[in-house]
């Protein structure tokens, strides 16, 4: 594990200068015309001295790139893994969630722009190692820690050392993510991540170019690498804009897609978009588009399908593939009913349902939401 800046003068956590420095980052190199450029995403950014990405936190410094969040986030709290959403790893189980600020998009409806777009450092409220933060997630009885609320591919250096942290003491790890992201930190990312969602904000490259800022392709070229080249578990969730990227040709598409080049196993989830940010002048999504959507994606022969973001009884519902039977109810984060053994079966028929259980569920942990302050003053 990579020690925390000024770990060995013992410095604290909210001293200027620690700050102002970051921590040393990687993937990157030297051009010809003697800028360095990030070669963390596909935006490539070249820097002179001083100038950070577009993502805000990764910066030149001298004649290195430092991450200026390294060790400092927005907060720390014990969601429901079923908040992320992952539907699939351990259902009902808690998750230690924090994120840090900056985001490698530009995404016009970001429902967390106040995080993802801050450009100021004072937005980081709290300052933690990657020890820190595993032992808190122990401390919580959380099953494991989520990289989140902003992407954390543009923290990825701080991420992937509390990741081995969070391994050492027993704890999984979990990305919530674009997948906005270069082959070689693709492969390193998700090969210390247990579980992944990955947002698949659209299925046409117009759409990402103009409400994003990027493009499609590297996107899913992630989903491919984590699906067929890593262990990580992986779910997908899919945010419905009314009138952007909700039609019915590109809902088939995209779930098609899925179904093809993923397989049939792996989860999505469609959400209810929200007026935020800069799409406050669009309405919020109906129910009937959510459901619509995953009435789609079962014909298009997803055997998991979801919705989020209302009180949707059959879109909350984990069913079984063999019987359809109702294994898994909820309601939003609530479990109502939980009957699958560890081995994730369903006890009417043996058919195994795809990902990770525990043998045993009571209601699980709900939608709480619990804030935990690891304190500040010296880093151990």
């Amino acid at each position: 594990m990579r020690p925390m800046p000024g770990e060995d003068e013992d410095v604290p956590a909210s001293d200027p200068l620690m700050l102002e420095n970051g921590a040393p980052a990687r993937w990157w190199h030297r051009l010809p015309d003697d800028r360095i450029q990030c070669d963390l995403c596909p935006r490539d950014c070249k820097l002179h001295e001083g100038q950070a990405g577009m993502c805000f936190v990764r910066q030149r410094i001298g004649n290195e790139m430092r991450l200026m969040t390294y060790g400092r986030s927005s907060g720390f709290c014990i969601d429901p893994i079923e908040k992320k959403p992952l539907n699939h790893f351990f259902p009902g189980s808690s998750v230690f969630s924090f994120g840090t600020a900056g985001c490698n998009l530009a995404c016009k409806f970001c429902q967390n722009w106040d995080i993802s777009k801050s450009r100021e450092m004072d937005r980081l409220m709290d300052a933690a190692s990657p020890r820190q933060i595993a032992e808190a997630a122990r401390e919580q009885a959380a099953l494991s820690v989520a990289f989140t609320y902003n992407d954390p591919i543009i923290f990825a250096e701080y991420a992937l050392d509390t990741a081995d942290a969070c391994h050492t003491l027993g704890l999984k790890t979990v990305a919530v993510t674009a997948g906005y992201v270069h082959a070689e930190p693709r492969r390193e990312f998700f090969a210390k991540m247990d579980a992944a969602n990955v947002d698949l904000k659209a299925f046409t490259d117009e759409f990402y170019q103009q409400q994003t800022g990027s493009h499609l392709a590297p996107v899913l070229e992630t989903l491919l690498h984590i699906q067929h080249r890593s262990s990580c578990w992986l779910e997908i969730t899919t945010l419905l804009i009314p009138g952007l990227n909700d039609s019915t040709p590109e809902l088939e598409a995209l779930t098609a897609w899925v179904a093809k080049e993923l397989g049939p196993d792996v989860p999505l989830h469609f959400s209810a978009f929200h007026p935020d940010y800069k799409m406050s002048g669009i309405a919020t999504t109906p129910a009937a588009t959510l459901r619509r959507a995953r009435r789609i994606g079962l014909d298009k022969g997803l055997r998991y399908v979801y919705t989020g973001n209302l009180h949707d009884a059959d879109g909350g519902t984990t069913f079984c593939p063999g019987c359809q039977a109702k294994l898994i109810e909820r309601d939003w984060y609530d479990l109502l009913h939980y009957e699958l053994d560890a081995e994730g079966k369903c006890p009417h028929c043996g058919s195994r349902i795809a990902g990770h259980f525990a043998p045993q569920v009571e209601r699980g942990f709900g939608r709480r939401r619990i804030p935990v302050h690891i304190g500040r003053g010296r880093l151990p």
